[in-house]
């Protein structure tokens, strides 16, 4: 509610009874994604480049977290001692802040993105990643309610069904976070409002900027080369909660989210108690320990975010070839190592296999290998593939457990290891011509490595 009190008066009260502001800068936002803040560190997604990042009140990386589970992470929320994370392609990851993965779920929706606080996730379509041709369901939930193994246990609100059915997914999809009484506050991703809804589903008030003089819905636009246009007015693109009890909302003020801005809420009223507009360089933002904005170039801190020292492959395998011989990581040793994994039902694996093979062929045998572990559950086909490309490389059996083992995202994944089998960089999906000629170089210099 609005204060009624004397002007004076009222600055005391509403500083009195806000959280006590941590000393230092605590970040809101990464380059578009949501931070977490855990104690004295702030966590954020880094999805070029596979890796969490904790910053300090000073926004330097102090700890660098990667894993076979994080692809393309893009967003990250504390739940208790956990890191609650979001993949680009859906599902949720809970880790522990030493990296080991503790749960994680295929996603509720074609995409989602997560946010949570004491034992509560809730998921809302993701706004980072929308299929554009494909309809909701009529009475679909809106949100949805996870226990900490990813199990949906109840739908908040229902989807909104505008006028053209198969833009159902981007009508909806939308920016979420979660305070501490399991309160949720969500933006959509194409609409100009934001709605706060109670841990009983109620919604308890609904704020708008009054961006455009009329909302309209999401529509086509003629194809070009056959690619879907839609026409749209990106609006809500992360939320955050800050020390200070505020609500933060980073948005856009046009279609292609380029000109953003950051709308500071009032979670009792809704009511928007100051914006600022950002301009190109303003890729970070945070919070000192007065309330006050904060901004950064995101280059600038991720050049300061050193990768730690490599580690080592794990877990390591020991798999059976298709003669049925048995190959070990420690047989590889003393080579720059590649380790696919692969399944013949994966198209992109199908693409991806030449360039491995040409790739065999450059290199020499004494310095390189490639192992490439199928993760398929018949052998029938696993060995109808290698027949088809008869690879010179060996083709180890995973029997449909690598997935499990390894915790990757989907196919193919690779992984360049050093000659102690250490971990050089990971590859997710097929990057084409241009990502196998990195690859080379990589691999060249590795080799040449003292």
């Amino acid at each position: 509610m609005r204060c009624t009190l004397g002007a004076g008066l009222g600055v005391v009260a509403a500083l009195a009874c806000r959280p006590a502001a941590p000393s230092g800068l605590t970040l809101l936002f990464l380059n578009r994604s949501p931070a977490a803040a855990q104690g004295n560190r702030s966590w954020a997604p880094d999805p070029d480049n596979s890796r969490l990042i904790a910053f300090d009140g000073n926004l330097r990386p102090v700890r660098i977290l990667t894993s076979s589970a994080l692809a393309q992470p893009m967003a990250v929320a504390v739940l208790g001692t956990h890191l609650l994370v979001s993949e680009q392609t859906g599902e949720g990851v809970l880790l522990d802040t030493a990296g080991a993965v503790v749960a994680e779920w295929p996603s509720p929706f074609p995409f989602a993105v997560y946010a949570g606080a004491g034992a509560r996730i809730v998921a809302a379509r993701s706004p980072y990643r929308v299929p554009l041709l494909l309809p909701g369901t009529a009475g679909a939930p809106l949100l949805v309610v996870l226990d900490s193994l990813g199990h949906v246990l109840e739908g908040l609100g229902a989807m909104y069904e505008p006028a053209t059915p198969f833009l159902a997914q981007i009508t909806n999809a939308g920016a979420i976070t979660v305070d501490a009484n399991g309160t949720v506050y969500y933006g959509p991703l194409v609409r100009d409002e934001v709605v706060k809804i109670d841990a009983s589903g109620t919604p308890r008030w609904r704020a708008t900027r009054g961006l455009y003089p009329h909302t309209t819905d999401p529509v086509y636009l003629p194809a070009i080369h056959g690619e879907p246009r839609v026409a749209q007015a990106i609006v809500n693109i992360a939320l955050a909660l800050g020390p200070d009890g505020r609500l933060y909302v980073l948005g856009a003020e046009d279609s292609a989210a380029t000109r953003l801005r950051v709308d500071v809420l009032d979670t009792a009223t809704g009511a928007i108690l100051s914006t600022r507009k950002l301009d190109s360089a303003e890729t970070v933002v945070a919070l000192d320990g007065h309330g006050a904005l904060v901004t950064r170039s995101a280059a600038t801190l991720l050049a300061a975010a050193q990768p730690r020292a490599r580690e080592p492959f794990a877990p390591a395998f020991a798999l059976p070839d298709t003669a049925g011989d048995t190959v070990a990581l420690a047989q590889l040793t003393g080579k720059v190592t590649l380790v696919d994994f692969w399944a013949s039902w994966c198209d992109p694996c199908r693409e991806e296999f030449p360039h491995m093979i040409g790739l065999y062929d450059q290199l020499p045998r004494r310095d390189f290998e490639i192992v490439a572990i199928s993760d398929d559950v018949d052998r029938t086909k696993m060995l109808g593939f290698v027949r088809e490309f008869r690879p010179p490389f060996p083709v180890l059996v995973g029997g449909g457990r690598m997935k499990r083992d390894y915790h990757y995202r989907g196919l193919p994944y690779s992984v360049l290891l050093d000659r102690r089998g250490r971990v050089i960089e990971r590859y997710f999906g097929f990057g084409g011509a241009a990502e196998f000629s990195r690859l080379r170089t990589t691999i060249a210099a590795e080799i040449l490595a003292p």
